[in-house]
């Protein structure tokens, strides 16, 4: 088959890096199949409608879970212990219970027989009805883009990138009237931070806060206000502001459900990001990612994968090659869980040195690379922040190539970049100069990527193909030696990490014969994109 798109690429070796990629991945999916771990059961419980917590502020679900593990362990699963004490015990809802259990005063077992089978239903009708009320946000946000579009030029041109930008005080009510600003002056995507360290905690913060560091904490309740006050701006402006968190760290898959049902919209959910950055097990967060994903699928929700963050600890020209491999594991990752090319905002970044001769020409190849690669993946290109040195002027420039570079490679999503990104958390007229910067930029170019086409054979070509072939390469070594030895050896963002290291191990337990998680059951059986999907909503 004859060399495709702009820059040429030869579509064999563009199989062979996929068929590489599945192949380093199928030893992790196999892991995550069997294996289950305290975050991926006590979504189970979210999803069947337990929230709240002691006066202490630790959740009902994270006392339940904590019970019924010390009594019966967790190889089996929570559903059949669990649903077995509602249904032979004095206890109205899995909250009633939820208190006894933190009390000392609830008694499981895991029951055989015509019990076990009673246990079953109840614990997949109450996973059912927490699935439904998944597809029914998702079928109300189908409904608020129909009647509220996203902004767009006029005529039939390439659709523009959406604007994404950052706003996280600590405080949700804060935050809520800067992200309805934000959104009046041009943002189509809202991410809320959230707090520094959330992601080490081992359980999911209760209510609104007003306390955080460097972001906001991650919520259901904070979730329900921001989408609140999203949807009323959206209404005022004629179109629909997506609304984006992150569902990463020990708490993966019950942040994941909690945003399927407040209805976000994106979700930050990387399969190696809280391995390298935040020094959380392997193993945890593998088999935590493929629930989170399965989530992420059924709710219609975008996630955004971390590949940027590789190139803030790596050097950009060297280690390009690392965010291809790390793209197309995640597209595999992403698939088998479930989700769509149209869910896959796989991420990169403009994070060359701008000292590096012709630094724009390798950006640009590095751009138009990933953007042939995955045609159909509503891409999030992340702005300039290693190099960014406090010199407002140059940072607003460098921002202003970078927004350029997204608009000539047809990004999806521009994340925008602010000039102050070297000297402090950006003030709200920061980031009212960085929108005006991408506007422009924008606006100015229409559909410049329709023209942009570089030369045969030229450098942008040669660089992109060099890049394909590390890539290639690398994927060999990976899918010979295996992912988490790859891991372990610093192959990603420089810094190493072992299989049986860092936080969060003791919760993963693998399954025993038996093993029943009514949610993973219902994922497993149904395609959350398929024809089926408004019947269920």
């Amino acid at each position: 088959m004859a060399p495709q798109g702009k820059l040429d690429l030869d579509p064999e070796v563009v199989r062979t890096a996929r068929r590489l990629a599945a192949r380093a991945a199928e030893p992790i999916i196999a892991m995550a199949r069997s294996h289950t771990t305290v975050s991926v059961e006590r979504a189970l419980l979210r999803l069947a409608g337990l929230a709240g917590a002691d006066d202490g502020g630790r959740p009902w679900a994270n006392h339940l879970a904590d019970a019924v593990a010390a009594q019966t362990g967790l190889e089996h699963g929570l559903a059949l212990p669990v649903w077995d004490a509602l249904l032979n015990g004095p206890y109205g809802s899995l909250a009633d219970l939820a208190r006894d259990a933190a009390a000392g005063r609830a008694a499981f077992r895991l029951p055989g027989g015509a019990d076990a089978a009673k246990a079953r239903e109840a614990a997949r009708r109450a996973a059912r009805e927490g699935i439904g009320r998944v597809d029914r946000r998702r079928a109300e946000r189908d409904r608020l883009l129909a009647e509220l579009p996203p902004g767009g030029p006029p005529g039939d041109g390439p659709p523009r990138p959406l604007i994404y930008l950052i706003v996280a005080t600590g405080d949700i009510y804060e935050d809520i009237p800067q992200a309805q600003a934000a959104a009046r002056e041009g943002a189509d995507v809202v991410a809320v931070i959230r707090s520094t360290g959330q992601s080490l905690l081992d359980f999911v913060p209760e209510g609104a806060t007003r306390e955080g560091y460097a972001g906001t904490y991650a919520t259901q309740e904070n979730f329900r206000l921001m989408r609140a006050a999203l949807d009323e701006v959206s209404r005022e402006l004629g179109r629909y502001v997506r609304l984006t968190n992150y569902a990463s760290g020990l708490c993966m898959p019950e942040i994941a459900a909690l945003a399927g049902l407040e209805r976000l919209d994106m979700m930050l959910n990387d399969c190696m990001y809280g391995i390298i950055f935040r020094d959380i097990n392997p193993r945890r967060t593998f088999i935590d990612q493929r629930f989170s994903r399965q989530v992420h699928a059924r709710a219609g929700i975008v996630i955004n994968t971390g590949e940027d963050n590789y190139l803030t600890t790596a050097d950009a020209v060297d280690a390009a090659h690392t965010v291809i491999v790390s793209q197309l594991l995640n597209e595999r990752f992403g698939h088998e869980a479930g989700l769509s090319d149209a869910q896959l905002g796989l991420g990169h970044a403009f994070e060359i040195d701008p000292a590096v001769p012709e630094s724009f020409r390798l950006e640009l190849a590095h751009a138009q690379l990933v953007r042939e690669l995955f045609p159909d993946a509503p891409l999030k290109y992340m702005p300039p922040t290693k190099h960014m040195t406090g010199n407002i002027f140059a940072g607003y420039l460098l921002d202003a190539f970078f927004n350029l570079a997204g608009v000539m490679t047809g990004q999806s999503i521009i994340l925008i970049g602010m000039m102050t990104e070297g000297i402090h958390t950006p003030w709200l007229s920061d980031r009212d100069l960085a929108l005006e910067n991408v506007r422009y930029v924008r606006d100015a170019c229409g559909g410049l990527a329709e023209d942009f086409v570089p030369r045969p054979d030229g450098m942008l070509v040669q660089r992109a193909r060099r890049v394909l072939a590390e890539s290639v390469e690398l994927l060999e070594r990976v899918s010979d030696d295996g992912l988490l030895t790859a891991i372990a050896e610093g192959t990603f963002g420089v810094t190493r990490r072992p299989p049986d290291g860092g936080k969060g191990l003791e919760g993963v337990v693998p399954h025993a014969d038996g093993y029943f998680n009514p949610a993973i059951e219902i994922l497993d059986a149904e395609d959350p994109n398929g024809p089926e999907r408004e019947a269920r909503a």
